[in-house]
């Protein structure tokens, strides 16, 4: 199974790293002439400047789209129209009528298409699913995400909902097992080069989503690009307990009247995981972990957020 990787920067050099210990590096796609060469050299792979070159001289089973989300929706429509399983990191697009299409270009081609939702595949989160699953506390009543950092300063073209809280977003709907029909959000922008002086984002930098679902139950999502220090913790509440875990120090606690730190399984790097999963539904021909489903309503709900932020009221989804 040969694979390549489009964009080598902050994170698609990751994709490189463990694509290669995997066997399954192939070529990559890079337009800065520098980096190119160095990861030529590195992997001694062969590197193109456009994935249409790649695409005419090579035979790829599955490429990694991890270029500028501005650029998901034409690479990935490129690879797809080929026939070409593809991995688009989040979000999948920058907008969800592009994502439709992404869709139906997959199924139309019969491409495997998967969104990089990498914490799907993180041992805290994996854990409290499978918890979930047991009702070892009853049923879940409310989700609580918080995600914060202070802006790397390498997503420009989004904001903190579309980069960061997507991950949530998604995480919501598996957990919960179903979409939200309600969206209210709360958004600002402090670091506002224009506005501040600082270095820093024009879209929105924090954000507070609240997702409903059927009989009441709630996410809350809190993600920033202003805190100083990183903050990456779930909390889920049920009827009978609750599961919390920290994604940093990879713990996870119980509580249902006596509070207790339990050990989650093996730690594996998630990214690892991610590709080896989508390698094997694409060497099976079996549905990914993540569908392209998943990605097109990730980014529905992220928009209803967004949309939501600007009016000031709730925004009611039928997904």
């Amino acid at each position: 199974m040969k694979a390549a990787v489009a964009g080598t920067g902050s994170w698609g050099k990751h994709h490189l790293r463990v694509l290669n210990d995997l066997g399954h590096l192939d070529s990559f796609v890079e337009m800065d002439n520098e980096r190119r060469i160095f990861y030529e050299k590195k992997y001694s792979i062969k590197g193109f400047s456009n994935i249409n070159d790649l695409i005419n001289d090579h035979d790829i089973d599955i490429v990694n789209i991890c270029t500028p989300t501005i650029t998901h929706f034409e690479i990935a429509k490129t690879t797809l129209s080929n026939g070409i399983s593809t991995l688009v990191e989040k979000p999948l697009t920058y907008s969800s009528s592009q994502g439709e299409e992404l869709v139906n270009l997959a199924r139309d081609n019969k491409a495997a298409l998967t969104v990089g939702f990498v914490e799907r595949f993180n041992p805290i989160i994996i854990n409290i699913k499978e918890n979930l699953q047991k009702q070892t506390f009853g049923d879940p009543l409310l989700i609580e995400f918080q995600r914060e950092n202070r802006w790397a300063g390498v997503t420009k073209d989004i904001g903190v909902i579309l980069d960061s809280s997507v991950h949530d977003i998604d995480g919501a709907r598996w957990l919960f097992n179903e979409e939200p029909n309600i969206v209210f959000a709360r958004t600002g922008n402090v670091l506002n080069p224009k506005s501040t002086g600082f270095v820093g984002t024009d879209y929105e930098d924090f954000a507070t989503i609240i997702l409903g679902f059927k009989n009441g139950k709630t996410a809350i999502i809190i993600a920033n690009w202003v805190t100083p220090y990183k903050v990456r913790k779930i909390s889920v509440t049920c009827t009978d307990g609750n599961l919390s875990g920290d994604y940093m120090s990879q713990e996870i606690r119980q509580d249902d009247g006596t509070s207790v730190t339990i050990p989650t399984r093996k730690y594996e790097e998630p990214l690892v995981n991610e590709l080896t999963s989508f390698i094997h539904a694409v060497e099976s021909n079996t549905s990914p972990v993540v569908t392209g489903l998943d990605g097109l309503n990730t980014i529905k709900i992220a928009e209803a957020a967004i949309t939501s932020a600007k009016r000031g009221s709730p925004i009611y989804l039928d997904l």
